[in-house]
């Protein structure tokens, strides 16, 4: 049997395997500590709420809180984001989509080399890759000074460019795109799920149903215990 991991399986994260945004449960908790002001949980809650109340996109929701982050990380300590990481996920680690559960478990049993690429800060990322343990996952870099203390600035967002650090990863890992998979919610996904044999739209935003409908990738919804495809 030939156990060289040689075939690739690309996940998104929030929505797509997390049933919320890590990005979030980790503003939450910083503000929470006091590392961030605590008037950030306010705004937390108003970007939230815009999107359940239909005042903006999910993708809106998204980018609103990268912003938040940027704006508030400035002055505070790589140590301190890092214990917060750490201490949001006994929470919420668990709380995971069922379709992305059983597909893991497939790809895995497959001996599949599986990667995350998400928009979430890398602290919180790499942190819930402990309990994935996927073979690498890939979350927004925000700069530090030489006392690890955060400038505010953002030196690696992979929302920018998926496939760019999915063809990256092929190339120094000499991987192949045969058989490979993609699984990604909104439309910064896409680039991915194009270039991948089988690709996933996942409980879709409407950008990415569109998309999704017109190239014939695979749409898949999962709503309380029940999970389905739209044909």
């Amino acid at each position: 049997m030939n156990n060289k991991k040689n075939k690739l399986a690309v996940f998104d994260i929030d929505g797509t395997i997390f049933r919320k945004n890590l990005a979030f449960e980790l503003i939450n908790e910083l503000a929470w500590r006091g590392i961030f002001k605590k008037e950030v949980r306010s705004e937390l809650v108003r970007h939230y709420s815009n999107w359940l109340d239909h005042k903006g996109t999910y993708e809106d929701y998204r980018k609103a809180l990268v912003a938040l982050y940027a704006d508030n990380i400035k002055g505070c300590k790589r140590e301190d984001v890092l214990k917060a990481a750490k201490g949001v996920m006994p929470f919420y680690q668990d709380r995971t989509y069922v379709f992305a559960e059983n597909l893991i478990k497939k790809l895995k049993a497959e001996n599949y080399n599986i990667i995350a690429v998400s928009g979430s800060p890398s602290e919180i990322v790499e942190e819930y890759n402990k309990h994935l343990k996927f073979d690498a996952v890939f979350g927004s870099v925000y700069e530090t000074d030489a006392g690890d203390i955060y400038t505010g600035g953002a030196v690696f967002e992979p929302t920018k460019g998926k496939s760019q650090v999915v063809r990256q990863y092929l190339t120094e890992n000499n991987l192949t795109l045969e058989g490979s998979y993609g699984i990604g919610d909104t439309e910064s996904d896409a680039s991915v799920l194009e270039i991948v044999e089988n690709p996933i739209a996942f409980n879709p935003n409407s950008n990415l149903k569109e998309i999704a409908q017109a190239k014939g990738w695979k749409i898949i919804v999962e709503k309380k215990d029940v999970i389905y495809e739209i044909k």
